[in-house]
């Protein structure tokens, strides 16, 4: 069977956008994607709409609203999808299961938040959804309580990973800064992000507030065929996978991503090739101890010992592995059912070599992890040029 391919793609800036609406949102991100796949609405036979909601907004029943924002779909079939932080990457998911069965040729998929209109702190109560309520609920900090409780068993275990976890978030706003579609664009810098101000308090046990992604509205889109556009770039599917962990972090040990790290070593052995082959890699940095851990899922570093990842330079955009050049979720910013889409883009944006000042030299191959929650829906696409 021919493999799935991303023919064309569209991202909106992110950022506090309070006056787009989602309609405009789903344009904004849905017209250049049409047009860079050199089809119209009509050319469309699915749609699958990522977006977690959880309360954001007073607008649910998504799906709906795509022949709302742009009438030519009034008849198409629209679904939304939702599955935590992985939503947009659930929503590709059912794209492709609906490609690969025939039933659809051509599919949409877009991804969109609005999340900065509530206060702060209803925010963080909306996403501590997404953790295990009978036990986590109400967690101090809201989720980057959750992640930071990790991050201190993990210190309490290997020790102070503090120089790391400001290294982390030193190179991702670092890269963001090429980032048009970044919600920060700002060089940080180490010593701003390793050491607590009155700009950069702690947050939830040792990580602070540049080691936590930003509250970001936004939407991206993506094309899907299963045949690729003749005579302009597209990013073909090499392999995916889906693997589920337990939601409550009491049945498991939280310094450990084993979910996650399955999920990439079936992935890898799916593609047939390793960790070597890749260029560039998009991950999911929600917060600072997330990539850290992440080095160590996907088998860059041994457990335990992910920080030689960040400060040996492996995972610099010079470095041996590329990981997020793109800012990831830490600058780019973590619109919730726009991300899993967004990481997708950008890494199409990469293997096409149109990634402009955040572009990959050789960027042939390249990988996308998203995950829901703290590492419990974990999803691997495996890219290539196409």
């Amino acid at each position: 069977m021919s493999a799935p391919h991303i023919i064309g793609w569209g991202h909106t800036p992110f950022g506090k956008l309070d006056r787009a609406d989602l309609e405009q949102l789903f344009r904004d991100a849905v017209n250049p994607a049409l047009e860079r796949a050199g089809v119209g609405g009509a050319d469309i036979d699915g749609i699958f709409v990522g977006t977690f909601n959880g309360g954001f907004v007073p607008q649910d029943f998504s799906a709906s609203l795509a022949g709302v924002a742009m009438p030519e779909f009034r008849h198409t079939p629209a679904v939304r999808v939702e599955n935590a932080c992985a939503t947009g990457s659930a929503a590709i998911w059912a794209a492709l299961d609906a490609l690969q069965s025939g039933r659809v040729k051509r599919a949409l998929v877009v991804g969109f938040e609005k999340m900065n209109t509530l206060p702060s702190a209803q925010i963080g109560e909306v996403l501590l959804k997404c953790s295990y309520v009978k036990e986590e609920g109400g967690k101090s900090g809201g989720f980057a309580g959750v992640f930071g409780d990790i991050a201190a068993k993990y210190f309490e275990r290997f020790g102070d990973q503090s120089d790391a976890l400001a290294a982390i978030s030193a190179k991702n706003h670092r890269n963001g800064v090429d980032n048009p579609y970044a919600h920060m664009r700002r060089d940080l810098g180490f010593d701003f992000c390793r050491n607590v101000s009155e700009k950069n308090p702690l947050v939830a046990g040792p990580l602070k507030r540049s080691d936590c992604s930003l509250v970001s509205d936004g939407a991206a889109a993506l094309v899907l065929s299963m045949e690729p556009r003749p005579g302009h770039g597209a990013v073909r599917w090499r392999a995916r996978a889906q693997v589920n962990e337990f939601l409550p972090l009491s049945r498991r040990d939280p310094t450990r991503f084993e979910g996650a790290a399955l999920a990439w070593s079936r992935g890898l052995y799916e593609a047939n090739v390793s960790l070597n082959d890749l260029k560039v890699v998009e991950t999911h940095d929600c917060f600072t101890i997330a990539e850290l851990l992440e080095y160590e899922a996907m088998g860059l570093a041994p457990h335990g010992q992910g920080a030689r990842m960040i400060l040996d330079g492996v995972s610099a955009k010079d470095g041996r592995l590329p990981v997020n050049p793109s800012g990831g979720l830490k600058s780019r910013g973590h619109p919730i059912g726009a991300t899993g889409v967004s990481q997708h883009v950008m890494m199409a944006m990469q293997l096409t070599g149109e990634a402009g000042a955040m572009q990959i030299a050789g960027a042939g191959l390249g990988a996308v992890f998203n995950m829901g929650g703290a590492a419990v829906a974990n999803y691997l696409s495996i890219l290539e040029a196409a």
